[in-house]
């Protein structure tokens, strides 16, 4: 398939012909690596001169699903066309398959994404004196530190969470488990509030095992979660609109913008029907958090 031998072609045509300097020209062979990782995710099977148009649009989709932002496509795309254009030039290929993309318009139009000061923001603005507030900062902490669905959030118990290797086993859809490292900032969070504030709370029946609850001792709704989250938002004045789904998408995106695996970020978002057995034999514990603690802001 030779990827490495014409990505090794393009960094020498890029720094000897073209004199880019290094952040660039690591930058563009970062784009072409996550090119390379989306088909091995899509068992594509074929080399980077085999590549069309239709699969260079199919990975472009793909990184809107991810969050990433129309700019940060762009940006991606560009080394992409660029690594084109020279094999194009070598005449390793006859047509440029990103010769029509301009023409190509995005049809998802990719959600809010959070930077990394405006999700510290958010929980600053948590206030720590109610009962309520520590479990709100777990939440947002999980939210974002293992990239979770609003409905694996809520049906999170607390027998999922796996302190000794530092993951949560998720329920996700599809009636499908997988295993999602988590954070140490969030796991401190969990367990200030299960330690410390859940005790007081008078559990009703059938709810015990469920790691957040409301004041009346029920699991939490999807609907509670976006409440908090907007009171949140607009007690800082964010225009952004926000909801859960836009911490998971701020997980994904800055880590597959620091660098992260892209087949790594795709397990552990549960895209594919992954069972338990298949991450082990895929891709293993030590693999996931370290790329947690690689490339999350808040590893």
């Amino acid at each position: 398939m030779n990827w490495q031998y014409y990505i090794d072609s393009f960094k020498n045509y890029l720094r000897l012909d073209r004199r880019m300097a290094d952040n660039t020209t690591e930058a563009y062979l970062r784009d072409l690596y996550k090119l390379e990782e989306f088909g091995r995710l899509r068992n594509w099977n074929i080399g980077p001169t085999e590549v069309s148009e239709v699969q260079l649009h199919d990975f472009l989709e793909y990184l809107g699903e991810l969050g990433m932002s129309t700019y940060t496509q762009a940006r991606m795309l560009s080394g992409v066309k660029a690594f084109y254009r020279f094999l194009r030039f070598e005449n390793e290929i006859e047509i440029d398959p990103c010769s029509r993309i301009d023409s190509i318009k995005l049809k998802r139009n990719p959600p809010e994404v959070l930077n990394i000061d405006e999700i510290n923001q958010l929980m600053d603005a948590i206030d720590l004196s109610t009962p309520e507030g520590p479990r709100n900062l777990a939440i947002l902490e999980t939210l974002y530190s293992s990239g979770l669905r609003v409905s694996e959030l809520i049906n999170l118990k607390v027998n999922d969470i796996h302190r000794d290797i530092g993951f949560l086993r998720i329920h996700g859809k599809g009636n499908k488990d997988r295993l999602v490292p988590i954070g140490k900032p969030a796991l401190k969070n969990i367990d200030f509030y299960l330690e410390e504030i859940r005790p007081a709370v008078n559990v009703k029946p059938n709810n015990e095992d469920y790691v957040f609850l409301n004041r009346r001792g029920a699991k939490l709704t999807r609907v509670m979660i976006f409440t908090i989250i907007k009171r949140l938002a607009q007690a800082i004045g964010m225009k952004k609109a926000v909801g859960p789904h836009t911490f998971r998408h701020s997980f994904a995106t800055h880590l597959i913008e620091g660098g992260a695996d892209l087949i790594a970020v795709q397990e552990m978002l549960g895209h594919e029907s992954v069972t338990t057995t298949e991450i082990y034999t895929h891709l293993d514990q030590t693999y996931l958090k370290q790329i947690i603690t690689e490339y999350h802001p808040r590893s």
